[in-house]
């Protein structure tokens, strides 16, 4: 099955990605020869589920083994209990603001209009990292597939995650931005946001990517480098910070 049978978009020929529908959240697939990496898990256990069993169906049967949380929000990490025995990354410090912010979190989800059911559901069934990432961790999932995890946050939350997954001649290297970068709206700055570090942490997403590698937003369409320097440019004056 192909990325667009599927219903996912593809990125490049070992990357694809989704938008989940309400809150146009994205998920992430990296898939290597020996293991696959999904990029966030969706906003509910129903919505995680459905990206359980689409990737595998794109992947003939094999199963999601690694799974990044890109930062601490609901529509990122409700759906992560539908994954049973995956591989949890996330930056160091996610698991403790995951423990000590479950009933915020389950609050916000309802009032950004999860049933209370699910919201209460996913809440209880909060799953922390397993893997903390300090600075940069490289995954190797087989068939000269090796991402980079990289710590590069704070900005949007305190706990921010970047997976980039390095180019070949034949194609660009990709970041996944988490909402450090959106598209289809202006970057939320909820009371977890960090604004002075946050212009600082698309300085690093730029560093990692370069100037030719295709950035996917947390929520939006895929963007280059010239957006995201000036969603940069824009943080910073809507900040004051340089």
């Amino acid at each position: 099955m192909t990325w667009e049978e599927s219903g996912w978009e593809e990125v490049t020929r070992r990357v694809g990605r989704c938008r989940l529908p309400v809150w146009d959240c994205t998920a992430g697939l990296v898939v290597g020869d020996g293991a696959v990496l999904l990029i966030d898990a969706g906003s509910s256990l129903g919505e995680g589920a459905r990206l359980r069993n689409e990737a595998r169906r794109l992947l003939g049967g094999a199963r999601v083994t690694h799974l990044a949380l890109t930062h601490s929000h609901f529509d990122h990490v409700f759906g992560a209990a539908a994954f049973a025995g995956v591989e949890v990354f996330g930056a160091v410090g996610l698991d403790k603001a995951l423990a000590r912010d479950r009933e915020e979190l389950r609050a916000d989800a309802v009032r950004n209009g999860l049933d209370a059911g699910e919201a209460a559901e996913a809440a209880d069934l909060l799953v922390r990292p397993h893997h903390h990432v300090s600075g940069e961790w490289t995954l190797d999932l087989g068939g000269g597939v090796q991402v980079l995890l990289a710590n590069v946050g704070p900005g949007h939350t305190a706990h921010d995650l970047a997976v980039l997954v390095p180019g070949s001649p034949s194609s660009p290297e990709v970041v996944f931005c988490g909402d450090l970068v959106e598209e289809s709206g202006d970057p939320q700055a909820g009371p977890d946001a960090v604004p002075s570090h946050w212009p600082a942490a698309l300085d690093r997403l730029l560093d990692l990517g370069g100037e030719d590698a295709l950035y996917v937003p947390g929520h939006g369409a895929v963007v280059d480098a010239a957006f995201v320097r000036a969603q940069r440019d824009a943080l910073a004056v809507r900040f004051g910070v340089s």
